[in-house]
């Protein structure tokens, strides 16, 4: 545990943020932005001017705002449905730090900021990547979840990873014997 410890004060954004994100213009389209995430292999697309994070597009924003809709995404602007103002971090911040805001903000990435300057992302994944023995803590604690949920029963939510995904998640619910994110249970239903 000792261990951990240091890690954790040892160990800022700046060491694990990924330091060329993915970002498009606002005016691009939905179907531009979809293209580049698809290029790139990333759930999200940071939307900047001057240099600035002005918002998020990810991929729950496309299939909630554009495909669920049935909107033409060729005609729609990035500017029309990312989330603003993006939650962003320093890189100068802890990890806990960052679990922290994700969690309170139900969010997966944080845009990494330096003087109002974007200087990087850090996702879930990197976080959990980062920390092996924060991974095992988590799956044991996933365990333990799944055991309460067949005590409770369905359509209560728990805190754990989503066994999908493997992200962590404040709401996880019960789909079929399997703990899973909002976002998965609703691509499962």
């Amino acid at each position: 545990m000792q261990q951990y410890i240091l890690m954790k004060e040892v160990l800022r954004i700046r060491d694990i943020m990924n330091p060329s994100p993915v970002i498009i213009n606002k005016k691009a389209s939905v179907l531009d932005a979809t293209k580049e995430m698809k290029s790139e292999r990333v759930g999200s697309i940071i939307i900047v001017e001057d240099g600035k994070p002005i918002g998020v597009l990810t991929e729950s924003d496309i299939l909630r705002k554009i495909v669920a809709e049935e909107k033409d995404p060729s005609k729609i602007s990035v500017e029309e449905v990312m989330s603003k103002p993006p939650i962003t971090i320093s890189p100068d911040a802890t990890i806990e730090e960052a679990v922290r805001l994700m969690g309170k903000h139900k969010i997966r990435r944080l845009p990494v900021v330096d003087k109002g300057k974007l200087v990087g992302m850090v996702t879930e994944k990197d976080i959990m990547q980062s920390s092996p023995l924060l991974l095992d803590i988590i799956e044991e604690w996933a365990e333990i979840v799944r055991e309460r949920l067949s005590y409770r029963g369905a359509g209560k939510t728990m805190a754990g990873k989503c066994e999908e995904c493997g992200m962590l998640s404040s709401r996880l619910v019960d789909v079929n014997g399997r703990l899973l994110c909002e976002s998965c249970a609703e691509l499962v239903r």
